[in-house]
């Protein structure tokens, strides 16, 4: 079954069984949540964290907390129990199989977010509703090109469409947007590049940030390609890509040891961090992908930054 099939399936499914308003999960006790979410093996603490610095912190999914010498940026945030389709504050669609490694209260209000396509898992309406409502008209947004519409009538500071190869500098960091190899529609007919729409389609992206001579480079989601090599002399520091959902979805994901390969041998990055997974269940088992991680990193000269969801990898400045 295709990535098409899943998400359409599961919003049909999902109506079979409506899920309740997802409340926030606020701690780390399965039983608030009323499932057998696994629990994060670490939580980030935040106070020590330094603005000389760069801490990155695995939140869950494509979620992460960047530090970037004092520039806080979100990425692809899903804080909720399900993603899917929003529908007056009901989900229907997938629930999480893993708690957040912080809760939305708990997340510093960040200078950026940083959404790299519309899927439903990467540009939640639910969760970016309520970051909006918590910090109204405070949020710079960045988004790939076409998809500034799902989330537009929220309450941003600005929100900015930056397509590939597209260079933008806001509030002291350069991003650049970078082609990957994806497709990006939100529902299943609409116009999107891998189909030829590349005028009038969805879009998806990676993203290059770069901040006082220091790049990390955001792979948002990927199957395996060549298209990193282009950005190879842009001298990486660290990598953040998907290591998940291979199973069934080859064409549209990556596996770890092909993550690696574009991290290091594409990119030349000196950190890996690894994200995409042990959130929601796909074809392969909860842990394989992590454990796969772990047994093939060691054929690599790359630093694998943290391991599970939780930890926090910390480059000096």
């Amino acid at each position: 079954m295709d990535r098409r099939k899943f998400l359409r399936s599961s919003a049909i499914a999902a109506a079979g069984s409506l899920i309740l308003p997802p409340k926030l999960v606020r701690g780390f006790n399965k039983s608030l949540s009323g499932s057998n979410m696994i629990e994060p093996s670490s939580r980030p603490n935040l106070n020590r964290w330094k603005d000389d610095e760069i801490n990155i912190a695995w939140i869950g999914h494509a979620t992460v907390l960047i530090n970037f010498f004092g520039k806080y940026i979100l990425t692809d945030p899903v804080f909720f129990e399900a993603v899917g389709v929003y529908i007056e504050g009901y989900i229907l669609g997938p629930r999480r199989a893993s708690l957040p490694a912080l809760m939305l209260e708990d997340i510093p209000k960040p200078d950026f977010v940083l959404l790299s396509h519309a899927h439903m898992d990467h540009m939640d309406y639910k969760t970016l509703k309520a970051l909006t409502e918590k910090y109204p008209n405070q949020l710079d947004c960045i988004v790939a090109y076409n998809t500034k519409d799902v989330i537009e009538d929220l309450k941003w500071k600005s929100i900015n469409v930056v397509d590939w190869d597209e260079k933008i500098s806001l509030n002291g960091i350069n991003f650049k947007g970078i082609e990957v190899q994806h497709f990006g529609w939100r529902y299943p007919g609409e116009k999107e590049r891998s189909t030829g729409s590349f005028h009038d389609g969805r879009s998806f992206n990676g993203f290059i940030m770069e901040r006082f001579g220091k790049k990390i480079l955001f792979g948002g989601d990927t199957t395996f390609t060549d298209k990193f090599k282009k950005h190879r002399d842009e001298n990486i520091d660290i990598a953040i890509m998907p290591i998940g959902a291979y199973k069934p979805w080859r064409k549209y994901h990556c596996t770890p040891e092909e993550a690696l390969v574009m991290a290091e041998y594409h990119l030349g990055a000196k950190h890996f961090i690894p994200i995409h997974t042990k959130t929601f269940d796909s074809g392969e088992m909860i842990l394989e992908p992590l454990n796969w991680l772990a047994k093939t990193s060691k054929n690599y000269n790359i630093n694998v930054g943290l391991w599970d969801i939780g930890e926090t990898f910390t480059l000096k400045g």
